[in-house]
């Protein structure tokens, strides 16, 4: 009966996070309610707050659980969360392994790009949420900077740096080619972008 009650825990907060993400992508952080994500979850307002004192916090476990669960990435002591296999990729440094994680990521764009659009939206409204996004990214960077540091590929102060380009050119690819007239296909969009972190990182 006990993990009876745990599996209707786990499910009921899952639902909750699902609900929330989806009705903040069609209307918005500012217009999605309490109220409305407890409805579209099929439970109630009271059950919602038993699980999130805020949609601050249902955001926060958007970045903190459901992103990371996406990128595969692991709780760190160092830097919050870290891939590894992003860590051992730029360790690597061959250009055949960053443009196989750059196309694994790739594939990863359409659930990852909602929660990091809505992160920002959200920080905009929730003064507890500033900058939510960018420390999610300066864990990635992070990563960068342990791969660089593992192969000994440039000096320290340069490894940080290089790991803010390379997060920064994928953050932007990664919210715009949807949307933009690259005159590009996906596959050579990724080569372009492999190329350019291979002159970054190696």
């Amino acid at each position: 009966m006990a993990n009876l009650r745990e599996a209707q825990k786990r499910m009921t907060r899952r639902l909750l996070l699902e609900s929330g993400l989806e009705l903040f992508r069609t209307k918005g952080y500012a217009a999605a309610t309490v109220d409305d994500i407890a409805k579209a979850a099929g439970t109630t307002r009271v059950t919602f707050y038993a699980y999130f004192p805020s949609r601050a916090d249902l955001m926060k476990a958007l970045i903190d659980e459901q992103l990371n669960e996406a990128l595969q990435r692991v709780r760190s002591e160092e830097h919050g969360s870290t891939a590894l296999d992003l860590v051992a990729t730029v360790a690597e440094g061959t250009p055949e392994a960053i443009t196989a994680w750059l196309r694994r990521t790739a594939d990863d764009w359409p659930a990852i790009r909602p929660i990091i659009r809505i992160g920002r939206e959200a920080a905009v409204i929730e003064p507890e949420l500033k900058d939510l996004v960018e420390r999610w990214l300066e864990e990635a960077v992070g990563d960068i900077e342990d791969g660089l540091e593992r192969a000994g590929r440039f000096e320290p102060h340069q490894r940080h740096f290089r790991g803010v380009l390379a997060m920064a050119e994928l953050d932007y690819v990664a919210q715009h080619w949807d949307g933009a007239d690259w005159k590009l296909t996906r596959e050579q969009m990724i080569e372009e972008l492999a190329t350019s972190w291979a002159r970054l990182l190696t």
